[in-house]
């Protein structure tokens, strides 16, 4: 194991990077993380207990087997010109050679190499293989590898399926030597050429130029297998194998394969990090922009609402005008009926009754019923122009989420995207559904009705009184009782100079003041039903819009809780980092 041969500061460095590690899956454990990426993370864990472990990699009979057959000394593995090698190899030392299956494609080797005491060796299928598990588990094991070797063949270096399996590596920000194997097939001149083009072609693929070895594995493995010092040093010399045996084992020496032991698990956190920390960003973006929405809506509904307020003023004016002009008519017919002239005609009431009504009342009743249902009428309207202007709004906003949600850089899928998007799709959906059930003539008789019934119940009118013009009748009648109820009770000589002017006073009073109470009745009822349904019509469209709203705040909390979590993982892998490369 890997704490076996650590010190006491590598060890601390070990479990504050374990510790970060865990960290980080615990953070992205809320955060839909993908299957693979959770696979890796874990891995990657599974890592920092493990000894140094080195992958090779290229297509195959490129000699990937031959080149670890020539590390250990021995003829371990199957070599071919046919895909020899069907499995993943795992090389651990052990005293006795021995193979254990784990899984299928996946199979664990002993061998007694001094070569394997502190380095773990993976031989894998070729990156061309047919079957595509194998390609799968290839792929899986270079996130975990401590450094890739990537072997390929200087009859066909750098194939096609060679430098898209490079740009995996690439990735993972692992650390690559490249082996071009089989020289023994070139001329001498020709070597360098191939290196050449190695060299631009893994420059292009990787961003940097990595250490690059022409070997002839299967010279090396005869030179290790001669019997005569002669003929193994013929081999050694032309295989050319010192220089990548010599890096592995002495420039990769026992510090600098720890430093890269501790790195490698780093560098798979820190991309994790940096793909997760661009997602939640991007996310946050695209959930600003929701909010912005929401926002807007909300303001329009305010900006809605004041406008409704002050145009029902208005509107309400109206009604109020024909109040004041039939007090204004009331005056006139007081000073011109009340006149001791007419002392004879002012004790018959029915008279005096039909006269107030025809001259005074007048069509009143039906003006104040026109004023008012034509308010309705356009409060009907305003109602359903607003869930008009809501549903077109959405509609921009939400060809432009779709629009920006195929423009998220690293999405990884999951629920967010499609409750996000489902969400929002109700919400129009509600909308439609208002404005394609809206019954235009049944909102107005509600409204109507209601509207009846309040005025009824403030003004406190007889039982039977029907509809606007039937309450201001009846509310004139009782105004209109006093008066004519003691013109008839009264004596002629009463009547006279003496009566007459204190009733005409009296009478104009009470006729201002049952029409002033009556308009205040009037237009408190009014503006309360008003109230009540402008507050009905925003509820429902602040109900339509409230799953979203509910799913975007929560989303913008959980989002940027996550953010933060994995801004100060991200500086706490930073100084792990700066330890591990300052001894």
């Amino acid at each position: 194991m890997l704490r076996t041969i650590l010190n006491r500061r590598q060890s601390e460095i070990l479990n504050d990077e374990k510790a970060a590690l865990e960290s980080l899956q615990l953070v992205l454990a809320g955060f839909e993380v993908t299957p693979e990426d959770q696979k890796t993370l874990q891995k990657s864990l599974k890592q920092l207990d493990e000894l140094f472990l080195l992958v090779v990699v290229g297509e195959f009979n490129s000699g990937k087997s031959a080149f670890i057959n020539a590390l250990l000394g021995e003829r371990y593995l199957p070599e071919g010109v046919t895909p020899t090698t069907a499995q993943i190899y795992i090389l651990h030392h052990g005293e006795a050679s021995n193979r254990e299956v784990e899984e299928d494609g996946l199979l664990t080797v002993t061998y007694p190499a001094d070569f394997l005491r502190e380095i773990n060796l993976v031989d894998t299928p070729g990156t061309n293989a047919i079957i595509r598990r194998h390609e799968q588990l290839t792929q899986e094991f270079v996130p975990r590898s401590d450094l890739v070797i990537f072997v390929t063949s200087a009859d066909r270096p750098f194939t096609e399926s060679e430098r898209a399996f490079m740009e995996k590596i690439r990735e993972w920000g692992k650390k690559v030597i490249i082996v071009l194997n089989k020289i023994d097939l070139l001329e001498e001149k020709d070597v360098g050429e191939v290196v050449h083009f190695i060299r631009q072609n893994a420059l292009a693929l990787l961003g940097f130029t990595p250490e690059i070895f022409p070997v002839s594995a299967r010279q090396a493995l005869r030179a290790k297998q001669a019997g005569g010092r002669s003929e193994r040093d013929e081999f050694w010399e032309t295989s050319r194998f010192q220089a990548v045996e010599t890096y592995i084992l002495e420039t990769l020496d026992q510090k600098s394969r720890i430093r890269l032991k501790l790195r490698n698990p780093l560098g798979v956190a820190e991309r994790l990090v940096g793909s997760y920390l661009d997602l939640a960003r991007n996310r946050l973006a695209l959930l600003a922009e929701d909010m912005k929405a929401i926002d807007n809506i909300e303001g329009q509904l305010e900006i809605y609402q004041g406008d409704m307020q002050r145009d029902f003023r208005y509107r309400l004016a109206d009604v109020e005008k024909v109040l004041l002009a039939m007090n204004k008519r009331g005056m006139v017919y007081f000073d011109e009926t009340l006149r001791l002239a007419r002392v004879l005609d002012l004790v018959n009431t029915q008279r005096i009754q039909g006269e107030f009504e025809r001259q005074v009342v007048a069509d009143a009743p039906y003006q104040i019923e026109a004023e008012v249902n034509d308010l309705i009428d356009w409060m009907v309207d305003r109602d359903m122009r607003q869930w008009h202007a809501t549903l077109e709004y959405l509609e921009r906003h939400r060809a432009k989420v779709y629009d920006q949600e195929e423009q998220v850089i690293g999405k990884v899928g999951g629920p967010f995207e499609y409750n996000r998007r489902e969400l929002l799709d109700s919400v129009g959906r509600a909308a439609k559904d208002v404005v394609r059930t809206y019954d235009r003539e049944s909102e107005a008789r509600r409204l109507a009705q209601g509207t009846r019934d309040t005025v009824a119940g403030v003004a406190l009118i007889e039982v039977g009184a029907v509809g606007l013009g039937a309450i201001l009748l009846a509310a004139m009648h009782t105004a209109l009782l006093d008066f004519t109820g003691v013109l008839a009770a009264g004596t002629l000589a009463i009547v006279g100079l003496l009566v007459i002017p204190a009733k005409r006073r009296r009478a104009k009073n009470d006729l201002h003041k049952k029409l002033e109470d009556l308009r205040q009745r009037l237009v408190a009822a009014m503006s309360d039903e008003f109230d009540r349904e402008l507050a009905r019509s925003l509820q429902r469209l602040r109900e339509a819009v409230a799953p979203y709203t509910r799913f975007v705040r929560a989303e913008q909390q959980k989002l940027t809780r996550i953010e933060a979590d994995l801004v100060e993982i991200n500086a706490t892998l930073g100084q792990i980092r700066t330890r591990i490369e300052n001894p």
